[in-house]
């Protein structure tokens, strides 16, 4: 800071040559005495070391010598005052700085420093500089401190001591030295002090390390211009900068003070750079767990890899978060999805591979899967060239031999496929704007408790979180909202997912999800999936319906829970199995669908809410419950649960531990239900009893099992007199083995109350 330089102020008082009358032998004040035409002042126009000079012969016990002109006293701004002299002749006398300092009004102000260090003259001819430093602050180097009521002063010298003798006088300078003390008054450092060019190609690096030594707490800043960084760079001190940095893609910049997305904007200029070099620092130094995007919009020309950002490492297991922020994108051709077709083998010896594959270096890790027998989210994990294979996430159910396959990779804002494992990453208030160009995130191939929270997901082309290996166990995305690109389109014309996952033990929670194809495709086990509101209606009149929940681990050992599933249904199948007929598995067992909202509208009436779709025979139902749950619809459907047979039928001979119970049904022409309860009436006498609980048994199940059979009033012989007997039962009687016979020891008349299981007794 130079007032002088930046605002124009003269501080400078006027050279002896232009006359004597501007200088007072008293305080300066207009009506002081001047040394014009005095008899002890003379200006000498050539003096062999100051060119012209006043001379002046000290005839008062402290003789003074003040400029006329009111120099500015401004907060903040620093004067230093020179004065060069020698002695001719006579007495040596000392000298001093000196000044008059100026309050409001013009008045002196009291109680104020005035003078500066003294100096004593010792030799005749020996050129003597006194100086003295003015001020409005009291600081280290300050000699006159006057405050911030000083506006003016009027600035020269004393000469004191013995009388008589002559000196002569260089022209006095006053210049602005604030900058001595701006490192001090700004608590700042400039780079530029200590060796930085700016020029973008001079590597500045040792000037920075060096400001962040000696800045010791105080603020380092970066003036305009562009600095390179050749080398990885820690500032240990809070930073500044009006100007850029360039650095190599592998080194590092660690910002410890002031660690956040707006600093490296600042550092950087551009929000997509910024955001890979914080990432990088933030998985580089142990300083860092957070990430704060500070309400930040990042933009982005094209998909972010996440691994090449950070370039020097492959996993990562430690907590850390990013948040707060929104990521969108600037439109162009790196967001289209590349799609690739290939020929390639399939041997259900090895389910998680494809071998002899064509091109299999144009294939990208990260494709999805589409072909004869590939069930749906079905990725590349992984590709070896040489071998020309490609690794899969999930088996596929009929697809032995040899076929083309088609890849298809989609285009996601952060790409995580490069990391080898990522775990313990948390996505927190961040808003995924994909703009309907692009999907939002791409998770690592492996990894463990990553987590979204609060997150929004909007407009993804495609997918909102992929899982294209085992990156999404112990997942968790809670209140989160997903929200489709595709909302005019028919349901069943829609192509987007919100989130798929391949490992296990998943907690979705609390989460809406508007639009998409399917909410969530889910290949794993032990899954909580609790008080989220799916919605996938349309404007179609009578039209189909899909799948929210897609789940494809048939011993599932999940619960669906408290969830307002809406104009969509749960699907269970098991079309990730290489061998889908059933072997010695569990089957389709452990699920608990518990107290959700089931509502539809407009619906096609053969819509139901829950659907089990067996892709081979032989399987069965064990361990299933399905309770609480409110069931409605407007208008009405004939049932809310089915079997889809297109590829087989269940074995209803083996169904056991399942329970159907304590739901309500509203706009249901068939509520069903396991164990039934239900009343038979017998109008003449008969030994046998034909019962029909079907088709209010669920999944058109057998009649197994009777639990109880109670009389409801008086049973009677055809003489009409009351009869005491019990029956027993024959299960899964007539053709489709649904009916009860109840065999009585003599024929009756009358009715009961029973309870009737599809499933046999444990």
């Amino acid at each position: 800071m130079n007032k002088a330089i930046t605002d124009g102020i003269v501080f400078m008082p006027p050279p002896f040559a232009n006359g004597l009358d501007q200088w007072s032998r008293g305080d300066g004040r207009p009506g002081s005495d001047t040394y014009a035409n005095a008899a002890d002042a003379a200006f000498v126009p050539a003096d062999q070391d100051f060119g012209g000079a006043l001379e002046l012969q000290k005839t008062e016990a402290v003789q003074r010598l003040r400029s006329m002109g009111e120099t500015p006293i401004l907060p903040g701004c620093y004067l230093q005052i020179r004065a060069r002299i020698k002695a001719i002749a006579g007495n040596l006398p000392s000298v001093r700085i000196a000044a008059f300092a100026g309050g409001a009004g013009g008045a002196a102000l009291p109680g104020v420093t005035v003078t500066g260090p003294q100096v004593a003259l010792t030799t005749y001819g020996a050129v003597v500089e006194v100086t003295a430093i003015v001020g409005t602050g009291t600081r280290t180097g300050v000699d006159m401190p006057w405050g911030r009521a000083a506006i003016f002063g009027h600035f020269g010298l004393d000469l004191s001591g013995p009388s008589g003798g002559v000196v002569r006088i260089d022209d006095i300078t006053i210049e602005d030295v604030s900058r001595f003390f701006l490192r001090d008054i700004l608590s700042t450092v400039d780079v530029r002090d200590y060796g930085a060019i700016g020029d973008g190609v001079t590597d500045d690096h040792a000037a920075f390390e060096a400001a962040d030594t000696a800045a010791q707490g105080r603020e380092i800043i970066v003036p305009a211009g562009q600095y390179f960084l050749g080398q990885s760079t820690t500032i240990q001190n809070r930073i500044r900068f009006e100007g850029t940095l360039v650095m190599p893609d592998a080194a590092i910049l660690a910002l410890t003070k002031n660690y956040d997305l707006p600093a490296y904007i600042d550092a950087f200029g551009d929000s997509e750079l910024a955001f890979k070099k914080a990432y990088q620092a933030l998985l580089n130094n142990p300083d860092h767990v957070t990430l704060d995007l500070a309400g930040r919009k990042v933009v982005l020309r094209g998909p972010v890899d996440m691994a090449a950002a950070v370039n020097n490492r492959s996993t990562y297991n430690q907590r850390h978060v990013i948040q707060n922020g929104q990521f969108t994108i600037r439109g162009g051709p790196a967001w289209a999805t590349d799609v690739v077709t290939s020929q390639a083998s399939y041997d259900i010896a090895n389910p998680l591979r494809l071998t002899n594959v064509i091109d299999v270096a144009n294939i990208p890790v990260g494709a999805l899967i589409e072909g004869n027998g590939v069930g749906r989210e079905v990725y590349v994990s992984a590709k070896n060239v040489a071998a020309q294979r490609l690794d899969i996430s999930q088996p596929l159910f009929d697809a032995a031999g040899t076929q083309v396959f088609t890849f298809r990779r989609f285009k996601y804002l952060l790409d995580f496929s490069g990391f080898d494992d990522v775990s313990r990453m948390v996505f927190s208030e961040v808003d995924f704007q994909c703009t309907g160009d692009c999907s939002g995130v791409l998770l690592p191939p492996q990894g463990s408790a990553n987590h979204f929270r609060d997150c929004f997901f909007t407009r993804p082309k495609d997918r909102g979180i992929t899982s294209h290996g085992e990156g999404d166990q112990g997942m968790m995305i809670d209140r989160c909202q997903f929200i489709s690109d595709e909302g005019p389109l028919l349901s069943t014309e829609r192509r987007s997912i919100a989130f798929n996952a391949n490992a296990n033990d998943l907690k979705i929670r609390d989460n809406r999800s508007v639009l998409f194809r399917h909410f969530a495709v889910l290949a794993g086990s032990s899954s909580l999936i609790s008080g989220n509101h799916v919605f996938q209606g349309d404007t179609s009149q009578g039209g189909a319906r899909v799948a929210g929940f897609v789940l494809t681990r048939i011993n599932n050992r999940g619960s669906v829970s408290g969830n307002y599933i809406d104009n969509c249904f749960i699907e269970w199948v098991n079309e990730h199995d290489a061998e889908p007929e059933f072997a010695s598995e569990f089957s389709f067992s452990a699920l608990s669908i518990t107290d959700n909202v089931f509502l539809a509208g407009n619906m096609a009436p053969w819509f139901t809410y829950i659907v089990v779709k067996p892709h081979g025979a032989g399987h069965f139902l064990d361990g299933v419950t399905v309770t609480g749950n409110t069931f409605r619809t407007i208008g009405t459907i004939t049932r809310v649960e089915m079997v889809d047979t297109s590829f087989a039928d269940l074995n209803y001979d083996r169904v056991r531990n399942v329970t159907f119970a304590n739901n309500s049904f509203h706009n249901i022409n068939i509520p069903v239900a396991s164990p039934l309860v239900m009343q038979h009436a017998e109008e003449s006498a008969t030994a046998t009893w034909e019962v029909e609980p079907a088709p209010r048994l669920p999944f058109g199940a057998w009649a197994q099992t009777v639990e109880a059979v109670i009389p409801a009033g008086p049973l009677r012989n055809a003489a009409n007199a009351v009869v005491y007997a019990a029956p027993y039962f024959e299960a899964q009687q007539g053709p489709n083995r649904d009916r009860i016979n109840l065999r009585w020891p003599s024929p009756v008349s009358g009715s009961v109350v029973l309870r009737i299981r599809i499933d046999d007794p444990l």
